[in-house]
């Protein structure tokens, strides 16, 4: 059984995401903690509070132990773009993407 958290529209690209996303899967949770809480980024920090998210569902809602705990998934896809505007030359406006992700993380128990 699977035991999942997801945090949505996060103020990050979720290009800035997936390196860190690659970093923990297929880890355990102790290891994946102590890889994210010395990962000098933003998208460590906030893949940590998923993860501690998804251990905390796992041990109250499906009474899983947290010592055999592996991430199992981990994802970070695109959300929705903020649409801004920013002046030009000669009184133009540039557009500016103001990029969302949604992050997602399974973690369930080893055999």
């Amino acid at each position: 059984m699977k035991a999942r958290a997801e945090a949505k529209y996060i103020r990050i690209s979720s290009t800035k995401v997936r390196p860190v996303c690659d970093l923990i899967r297929g880890k355990s949770v102790e290891e994946a903690r102590a890889i994210l809480k010395f990962t000098p980024t933003k998208s460590a920090r906030l893949l940590l509070q998923v993860l501690n998210s998804a251990v905390a569902n796992a041990t109250n809602n499906h009474d899983m132990e947290e010592m055999d705990l592996f991430v199992s998934e981990v994802y970070a896809n695109q959300g929705p773009h903020l649409k801004r505007w920013k002046a030009g030359s000669h009184g133009r406006a540039m557009p500016r993407l103001r990029r969302t992700s949604h992050i997602g993380v399974a973690v369930q128990e080893r055999e």
